[in-house]
């Protein structure tokens, strides 16, 4: 009964002590501390410029073999560290109750900040603690929030005076001033000097456009970053109110990934820059049209990315976001199936490249150049020159005849010439026909097929099948007018006639005339005769 009234007595004496100084004076807590609100309170009341008693603060902490010196230096280290991460206690969201029951980790146990899950306190029997893990780690948190050896100036920077104007000491007021004149000094370090510098290199190596477009709006972001960086680690050190430091320290550690993600967005286009040139070196002409992709895809990453780390600089809770997007992605997704195929189908067409610009494509109703490749369709010109926009997902997963992949193009045609033409005529113009093949310097030389191929309906068939080698169907075009002209020029000094398409009637036999239809009276054994005699004329 005795301990409740003393309990009672404490908790009010506390309560009247924050609504007139915002603290309570040492001889007003004991250090059987019974909640988590009770040791964190001890803690942090007792290192405040007007209640400055380590000795009473240290008690919050797990002590074990420690002097008491040690144990009051890591009381003070504890505190800088979450002044210095912009981690600001509010002691009416702590815990009071005795057996405070923490359901995720199923222990007695608080932890301060998510920041520092190393730091919580825990009950020890009837006495809640900083934990002896806790301690342990305060001095290898204290060096990560104060890197760089910028921990030296904290015991050192107080000692310069203790006078204050307008809230802030003096000695403030000269770190602010220090901090706003290196800031100053960084970026005209970056923005004049080593600007000038990289300009007189790039422009000595004929670099003069890399210079000009892409120099000038990478070098301040970049001088910004630093700043926005060396005043995360500095700020700290300064000591200002807790309220007006936490909000500064969020807003330079928001600025650090802000201008990060406006240095890489400009530095992506450097990389398109170069990507360019390499794709302008390559023969493949679909990497003229990756390139853009390529480059807008890095700058929504880094954006993505910058946002996200803007916000958790702000200490906003992302996990809601993410949540919610990865519901409102599924929802996305199932919503836009054909739009995510188009995607997919054009990712496999970069991968496995079946054609690139200017190609000559065939499949199914499709039948053109193909012009342009984006994210959802590929834009083929037909030769009716109008534009055919097909679907990613339609043409990955079609069979697509490459013309443009082709080595050789093929030429095939039929020579027709009557039948009244003399057989020695006939071997005369097939050989001087093969001649002009292998003459022409676009044809395949190696294989080719020139022969008497047909007895047709009104002519005999030469058969003419030969390939080109040229890179395109205009120059195509032109090698079979050159092989044509040359046959006619053949078949005229020849005297070859090409046969029309014709019909011949015959009357077998007319009343008063003789029959046209011939009489064989030669036996079998004459007619055998007069084969073995033209064989034998060979």
């Amino acid at each position: 009964m005795r301990s409740s009234y003393i309990r009672i007595f404490f908790l009010l004496t506390c309560w009247l002590g924050l609504a007139t100084t915002g603290f309570a004076q040492a001889d007003s807590l004991p250090d059987d501390f019974a909640n988590p609100y009770e040791v964190i309170y001890n803690h942090l009341n007792y290192l405040q410029e007007d209640n400055y008693l380590p000795a009473q603060s240290a008690k919050s902490l797990y002590r074990g073999s420690r002097t008491q010196k040690e144990i009051n230096n890591l009381a003070i280290e504890l505190k800088q560290i979450l002044d210095g991460s912009g981690n600001l206690v509010r002691m009416e969201d702590l815990p009071k109750a005795a057996n405070y029951y923490d359901s995720l980790l199923k222990r007695n146990r608080y932890v301060i900040t998510d920041d520092f899950p190393e730091l919580y306190v825990q009950k020890y029997g009837d006495r809640w603690l900083f934990s002896e893990y806790s301690v342990d780690q305060i001095d290898r948190l204290h060096k990560q929030v104060y890197p760089f050896g910028t921990d030296k100036l904290l015991n050192i920077l107080p000692n310069l005076g203790t006078t204050k104007y307008l809230g802030l000491h003096l000695w403030q007021y000269l770190g602010i001033l220090i901090l706003l004149t290196i800031g100053f000094l960084v970026h005209l370090i970056f923005t004049v000097v080593l600007r000038k510098i990289l300009f007189g290199l790039l422009h000595k190596y004929g670099k003069i456009d890399l210079a000009n477009q892409f120099l000038n709006p990478v070098v301040k972001p970049f001088s910004l970053m630093i700043i926005a960086y060396l005043a995360k680690i500095l700020v700290p050190v300064l000591q200002l109110p807790p309220f007006a430091a936490t909000n500064i320290i969020l807003l330079v550690h928001a600025l650090v990934p802000l201008f990060a993600a406006m240095f890489f967005y400009r530095l992506v286009d450097i990389l398109g820059h170069y990507l360019k040139r390499m794709a302008e070196r390559s023969e493949n002409t679909l990497d003229d049209q990756l390139v853009p992709l390529v480059t807008k895809v890095l700058k929504v990453f880094v954006v993505i990315v910058g946002f996200v780390a803007v916000l958790r600089g702000f200490k906003f809770d992302i996990w809601p976001i993410l949540t919610g997007l990865s519901i409102g992605g599924l929802a996305f997704a199932l919503a836009a199936q054909d739009t995510l195929k188009n995607f997919f189908g054009s990712l496999m067409i970069f991968i496995d490249r079946p054609f690139q610009i200017g190609d000559w494509v065939t499949s199914g109703d499709i039948d053109g150049t193909v012009e342009e490749v984006g994210f959802r369709s590929t834009r083929v010109r037909t030769f009716r020159d109008s534009v055919m926009y097909v679907p990613n997902s339609i043409i990955s997963n079609s069979m697509v005849d490459n013309h443009g992949k082709r080595q050789y193009r093929r030429f095939y045609t039929r020579l027709s010439i009557t039948y009244d033409t003399p057989a020695r005529l006939i071997e005369v113009f097939v050989k001087g026909v093969e001649e002009i093949v292998k003459q022409h310097p676009h044809t395949r030389k190696d294989y080719y097929n020139i022969f008497l191929n047909e007895y047709a309906g009104s002519a005999l068939e030469v058969m003419v099948y030969i390939f080109f080698k040229v890179p395109d169907w205009n120059s195509e075009l032109r090698c079979r007018q050159e092989i044509m002209l040359e046959v006619n020029k053949l078949a005229e000094h020849l005297g070859v006639r090409f046969a029309f398409p014709t019909q011949t009637l015959m009357i077998e036999q007319v009343p008063g005339q003789k029959s046209l239809t011939p009489e064989y009276k030669q036996s079998k054994e004459e007619m055998e005769a007069e084969l073995q005699a033209f064989f034998n004329k060979k």
